[in-house]
């Protein structure tokens, strides 16, 4: 998202029951940040600063146990999160492909969410299902021997009807 944009509302009634449920404890600031991530799909500036006033830290503290562990946020994701294999053998078979696909037709890089905040898309390395590459995961779902002419079917699954211009 650009410097321009507006932040989301936060629902700052919600982290204040979430930091009541966990005891006002310091120590419960992980459990505290997973559980904010859980309700809202990232983790809010506007919560964080609830945090850190709610268990009187530094707000430095909260931004860096937050940027510290990688299943954190600080971006809004999408609802549905969608991982392209690039490993070796998903890579030979078209894993790019599908990628430069997806990125086309969601208007998104690889690592990006869309506009509408239906689909994050993300490349891995491996998936571990390397016989059916290449490999789409969306939200644990996963699809094998993808191409670009099975994703349209599989995306209007999950909502989106954005239509490709020529």
């Amino acid at each position: 998202m650009g410097g321009g944009e507006k932040e989301m509302p936060v629902d700052l009634q919600a982290v204040c029951e979430i930091i009541e449920r966990h005891g006002y404890q310091r120590a419960s600031l992980i459990g505290i940040l997973q559980d904010i991530q859980a309700k809202m799909n990232y983790l809010p500036r506007k919560a964080l600063v609830q945090v850190a006033k709610s268990l009187d830290l530094p707000l430095t503290n909260i931004y860096e146990v937050a940027t510290f562990y990688r299943a954190f946020s600080l971006e809004p994701k999408g609802k549905h999160t969608i991982q392209v294999c690039l490993g070796t053998a998903c890579h030979v078979r078209g894993g790019t492909r599908v990628l430069d696909y997806l990125e086309k037709r969601l208007d998104v890089k690889s690592g990006g969410t869309t506009r509408d905040l239906v689909f994050t898309l993300e490349s891995v390395n491996c998936l571990g299902a390397c016989a059916l590459g290449p490999m789409m995961v969306i939200d644990k779902k996963y699809y094998g021997k993808i191409n670009t002419n099975k994703i349209e079917p599989i995306l209007k699954k999950y909502g989106n009807n954005i239509v490709l211009e020529s």
